[in-house]
């Protein structure tokens, strides 16, 4: 299940893990113009876990998931 919200500067997306337990805490992807954050809480430090990409690394990391082992570059069409 998951939540989409659009704030001002934001769209803000929160990711809750479902399913028989042990549960995975809840994601929230903040995506702003210049760049994504994903956030999820560690009950083990009792802090949240923020990992920060640039737009170009979230197209690659999209790209990423559907392609098989090997080195990729990304180029925009008619770009050799």
């Amino acid at each position: 299940m998951f939540t989409i919200e659009h704030d001002f500067d934001a769209t803000i997306i929160t990711l809750m893990d479902e399913g028989p337990a042990p549960l995975q805490e809840d994601v929230v992807v903040n995506s702003f113009a210049e760049c994504v954050s994903v956030e999820q809480y560690d009950p083990r430090t009792d802090t949240v876990q923020r990992v920060t990409l640039s737009p170009a690394q979230l197209r690659d990391l999209a790209a990423a998931l559907d392609l098989p082992e090997g080195v990729y570059a990304l180029r925009p069409p008619g770009e050799t």
